[in-house]
């Protein structure tokens, strides 16, 4: 009979043991730390699946993280210049020609760098503009790919829209000098002529002499194209758009406009554009 006593008890204390494992199998629904713990304190794997649902709280500040990101939400309140186009351009861009500047009749030397790479001269990489002024073609010669690139210079640094290219700007003498381009800055009629630092044979050393006497001759048709404008197209002021072979044809050229007497700088605005890559389509 004892026996048969002792035999019921020990029956009794194994069928006790699932049931002490109820409340950590329906903490297990809340948590995996659950799975963690097959000992009967159950009470304490509730406290790790509480300390899990800190760990939540560690995803959030995950998201924290994410919310650095955020930060360069800051770079989003840098100038977006330049804008994306046909090669990689760098150098002064954004915003410099802004009312106060271009009402403000000092010379100025702005210098950019585009890259070509190994895709040139792209029409298809072409603004609006630059693929209108492509199809309008020149008056002449050869040198519509530089006018083509000197105004992607001004759209993509300082947002530039054309007015007229060269075919289209009216003229009191149709027989005298003539600029390239005009283009609309803030809301300013601008003139763009555009020419080109490159010698012959097209690696040969690109002296400060050769920029002097490009720079000299250039500037000295800015003023008698901006007399002969017709009043209907009459600009505010003019840039020259130089276009340089190489780095070190745009370091000649801004030596030669810091030397030159303020006279022949006239109020022109000097933009400095050194090419690099497969340009050879522009000289």
């Amino acid at each position: 009979m004892r026996a048969l006593l002792c035999c019921l008890a020990l029956v009794a204390c194994s069928g006790a043991a699932p049931k002490s494992d109820d409340p950590g199998e329906s903490h297990l629904s809340g948590s995996d730390t659950g799975l963690a713990d097959d000992s009967g304190d159950s009470g304490d794997s509730g406290d790790s699946g509480d300390s899990g649902d800190s760990g939540d709280t560690a995803d959030t500040g995950d998201t924290g993280e994410a919310g650095d990101t955020g930060d360069t939400g800051d770079t989003g309140e840098v100038d977006p210049w330049p804008i994306d186009g046909m090669g990689v351009l760098s150098g002064d861009c954004g915003d410099l020609l802004d009312p106060s500047l271009i009402e403000d009749p000092t010379p100025r030397l702005f210098q950019t760098e585009l890259d070509l790479g190994t895709d040139g001269f792209d029409e298809s990489a072409l603004s609006e503009g630059g693929a209108e002024i492509w199809e309008d073609g020149n008056l002449g010669g050869s040198s519509v790919e530089s006018e083509v690139v000197a105004y992607e210079v001004l759209y993509r640094c300082e947002g530039a829209g054309l007015l007229k290219t060269e075919s289209e700007v009216v003229y009191t003498d149709p027989s005298g000098k003539k600029t390239d381009l005009i283009v609309e800055l803030d809301g300013y009629t601008i003139g763009v002529s555009v020419t080109r630092a490159v010698g012959w044979p097209r690696e040969d050393p690109y002296t400060v002499d050769h920029a002097t006497d490009l720079l000299t001759d250039k500037l000295a048709d800015i003023p008698l194209s901006t007399a002969n404008v017709a009043p209907e197209d009459a600009w505010t002021r003019q840039i020259l758009s130089v276009i340089a072979y190489a780095p070190e044809h745009a370091v000649s050229i801004e030596a030669a406009w810091g030397a030159l007497d303020a006279e022949v700088r006239g109020d022109t605005v000097l933009f400095v554009t050194a090419t690099n890559g497969d340009d050879d389509a522009l000289y």
